[in-house]
C-alpha cells in the first residue's frame, strides 16, 4: 500500500525521498485516526452500553466492576489492536512496532487485573465476613506478583529475550530484591499474623499511644494500617509495628456487652464514725436500705445478745458504721440501677487509706457501650453518690481551695 501511495505521489510531482515520507506519514496519520475512532467507538459505545445495563441489575458486583473502571481500563485495547495489526504496512519497523504493541496490551491487561481484584476486595467488603477476615492485605500480594511478572514479560519482549533467561540473572539479585522489598516482606507477615490470629479487626477501637493513635480500624491494608481517631483524625500505622510493639483491642469490652466503670469517691476519714441511733432512724427512712438495716440490726443483736457484750459502749461488741453503711446503699442502689450490667464484676470496695482520704471504688460496668451514653451514666452515677454522701454523717476529702483559707483568715480571733 505504501508503495502504491508512494508512485501516486511521484506522478504527482514529488521526487522518489519526498514521496516516500509523504507515504508513511499518510499512512501513520490514517492508523492513528482509525485507533482513536476505535477507542472512541468503544468508549462512547460499549461503555455507555455496559453502564446503562449494570446500573439496570440489582447485584452489586457488577456495580464494583464500573467503579473501579475494569471496562474503561479494557477499551484500551481497541487502539492497540489497530496499531498491532496494522504494523505490516512498515516492515523495516513491523517487528519493534508489534513488540511495543505487545507490551502495551500487557500493561492494559495488568491494568484490567488490578482493577478486577480491587473491585473483588470492594464487594467482600459487603460481607460480615470481611470484619473478621480482611483480604485486602492478600490481594496486595497478588497485585504485586502481577506486576513483577509483567515486568519480566515486558522486558523479555523487548529484549526478545526468554523469561526463563532474565529469571536466571534475577536469581543473582536476590539479596538486593530483598532489600528494595524489605517493608513489602515484614507487611506480608504482618498481615498474615494480624489476620491468623485474630489480632485486630475493621471496625475494631485499638488504643498505641505511642503512636498517637485511639480509635476505630477502618482499613488493613499489606503494608499499613488505618486508624480513625476520635477527634477524627486518621493515624497510618505500619502494619508490622502491630506485631512489633504492644496495643490495646477494646473488642473484649464490645463483645461482652458492657463498659466497665471504675472510679473512687474520697472519704474524709474524719467523718467515719459509728452510727448513733438519731443516725439510724434518719437512714431508716431510706427505701434501699430498708431491708439491710433490719437484717444487719437483728445480726447484730444476736451477736451482742449471744457474746455478752456491754453495749452502753460502742467499742464493745458489734456495730453498723456509717462507711458500712454507706457502702450498703451503694450496692443496693447500683444494683437497682437499669443501665448497670448485673452479670459482670459489680464490686464496692475500699481501697488502702492514703492522705487525700478512703478511697471508696465502684467498679462495674454499664449496658450501655456508646461513648456518649456511657460518660452520662458514669456521671449521672456519680452525681447522686456526691449528693447523697452528707446523709451518712460522711464527708468527701478535697484538698484545702483558696475559699477555705479565706474562711479561715475572716474568721474572728478569740482572745
Amino acid at each position: 500500500m505504501i508503495e502504491q501511495l508512494q508512485h501516486w505521489l511521484i506522478g504527482n510531482g514529488f521526487n522518489e525521498a519526498m514521496a516516500l515520507y509523504a507515504a508513511n506519514a499518510i499512512i501513520a496519520l490514517a492508523i492513528i485516526i482509525v485507533s482513536l475512532l476505535a477507542n472512541y467507538t468503544v468508549r462512547r459505545i460499549l461503555l455507555v452500553g455496559v453502564t446503562v445495563f449494570v446500573k439496570r441489575t440489582r447485584t452489586d458486583w457488577d456495580d464494583a466492576l464500573v467503579r473501579r473502571k475494569v471496562f474503561a481500563r479494557m477499551s484500551h485495547l481497541a487502539p492497540i489492536i489497530v496499531i498491532y495489526y496494522t504494523a505490516y504496512l512498515f516492515p523495516p519497523m513491523q517487528e519493534t512496532i508489534q513488540r511495543l504493541s505487545m507490551v502495551y496490551m500487557i500493561f492494559v491487561g495488568l491494568s484490567v487485573l488490578l482493577g478486577f481484584l480491587n473491585a473483588i476486595v470492594d464487594i467482600y467488603r459487603e460481607y460480615d465476613v470481611a470484619k473478621n477476615r480482611p483480604i485486602k492485605g492478600y490481594v496486595q500480594i497478588v497485585q504485586i506478583i502481577l506486576v513483577i511478572v509483567t515486568a519480566i514479560l515486558a522486558i523479555a519482549i523487548v529484549l526478545n529475550q526468554s523469561v526463563a533467561y532474565l529469571l536466571g540473572g534475577l536469581g543473582a539479585m536476590t539479596a538486593v530484591l530483598i532489600l528494595v522489598f524489605k517493608d513489602t516482606i515484614l507487611g506480608l507477615v504482618a498481615s498474615v499474623q494480624l489476620t491468623s490470629n485474630d489480632m485486630v479487626r475493621i471496625g475494631d477501637w485499638i488504643e498505641m499511644p505511642k503512636y498517637g493513635a485511639d480509635g476505630d480500624v477502618i482499613d488493613i491494608t499489606l503494608h499499613t494500617v488505618k486508624i480513625q481517631n476520635w477527634d477524627k483524625t486518621i493515624s497510618t500505622i505500619p502494619a508490622y509495628y502491630l506485631i512489633s510493639d504492644s496495643f490495646r483491642n477494646w473488642r473484649g469490652m464490645t463483645e461482652s456487652g458492657g463498659r466497665r466503670i471504675k472510679r473512687a469517691v474520697y472519704i474524709d476519714q474524719n467523718s467515719i464514725k459509728f452510727c448513733d441511733p438519731k443516725l439510724i432512724e434518719k437512714l431508716e427512712k431510706v427505701q434501699l436500705l430498708q431491708s439491710y438495716l433490719k437484717t444487719r440490726r437483728e445480726e447484730i443483736d444476736q451477736y451482742n445478745r449471744e457474746h455478752h457484750a456491754d453495749t452502753s459502749c460502742l467499742v464493745n461488741g458489734r456495730n453498723l458504721t456509717n462507711i458500712g453503711t454507706f457502702r450498703a446503699y451503694l450496692s443496693a442502689y447500683l444494683k437497682a440501677h437499669p443501665k448497670i450490667h448485673q452479670k459482670l464484676t459489680f464490686l464496692i470496695r475500699q481501697l488502702q487509706p492514703g492522705p487525700n482520704g478512703l478511697p471508696l471504688e465502684i467498679y462495674v460496668f454499664s449496658n450501655d457501650q456508646e461513648w456518649a451514653n456511657y460518660e452520662a451514666i458514669q456521671a449521672d452515677i456519680f452525681d447522686h453518690i456526691l449528693a447523697v454522701v452528707p446523709e451518712f454523717d460522711l464527708r468527701v476529702y478535697q484538698n484545702p481551695t483558696g475559699a477555705d483559707f479565706a474562711r479561715l483568715t475572716s474568721s474572728p480571733r478569740t482572745e
